[in-house]
C-alpha cells in the first residue's frame, strides 16, 4: 500500500507514459532498508535513460540467497530490472564439528575370497555358445577365487591360457557365457 502511495506521490499530475526511476529508487531503498550507497543499499541510482512502461504496482524481491540485487518486476505491462546492492558481508558457516571417536566409520576391508582352484589342480577349461561347446583339460598355474583370473597350462609347448575360475576343477574362457 505504501509503495503505491510513494509511486503516486513521485509521479507528476496527469497520465505518465514512463515509470519514474526516482520513484523506483525510493521503493528499492525502502525494500532494502538502507539508503543508496550504504552497505545493503543500492549501489547507484537506476539509469534515468530507462524508458519503462508505467507500472501501478511494482513487485520487489531479493535475487538469490546472497541478496546481491533487488529484482523490480511489473506484471502488466511486463518488465523486470535488477538493482545491484552493496553486498553485506555474511558470516561464514562454521565447519562441521568432528565426529566423536565412537561413531567414526572405518573403511571396509576387502575380504579375500578363498580360492576354488589352487596351483597344480587339474582343471577343465570350457568355452561355448548356443549350439556348441568345447572343453580341454589343463593344470592350474596359480590360485583363483570364484570369478578370478587363472592361468591354465593346456599344452606344454604353448603359454598358459587365461580363464575365469567358476568352481573347483572348472574354469571358462573369457567372453563365453557360463552354462553354454
Amino acid at each position: 500500500m505504501f509503495l503505491a502511495i510513494a509511486l503516486a506521490a513521485a509521479a507528476p499530475a496527469g497520465a505518465q507514459d514512463f515509470q519514474s526511476t526516482q520513484a523506483l529508487d525510493a521503493i528499492v531503498a525502502q525494500f532494502a532498508g538502507k539508503p543508496m550507497g550504504e552497505q545493503g543499499g543500492a549501489i547507484a541510482p537506476i539509469d534515468r535513460r530507462l524508458k519503462l512502461a508505467a507500472c501501478i504496482a511494482p513487485q520487489l524481491e531479493w535475487r538469490g540467497e546472497n541478496h546481491d540485487a533487488v529484482v523490480v518486476r511489473c506484471m502488466a505491462p511486463a518488465w523486470k530490472i535488477f538493482v545491484p546492492v552493496v553486498a553485506v558481508p555474511r558470516p561464514r558457516a562454521a565447519p562441521p564439528a568432528p565426529m566423536p571417536a565412537t561413531t567414526l566409520v572405518r573403511p571396509a576391508v576387502p575380504v579375500k575370497a578363498e580360492p576354488v582352484i589352487k596351483r597344480g589342480d587339474a582343471v577343465t577349461v570350457e568355452a561355448g555358445a548356443e549350439g556348441f561347446s568345447i572343453s580341454r583339460q589343463g593344470i592350474a598355474m596359480n590360485d583363483a577365487p570364484p570369478g578370478g583370473r587363472i592361468g591354465i597350462k593346456v599344452d606344454d609347448r604353448q603359454p598358459p591360457v587365461q580363464a575365469i575360475a567358476i568352481e573347483p576343477g572348472r574354469a571358462r574362457l573369457p567372453g563365453f557365457a557360463e552354462g553354454s
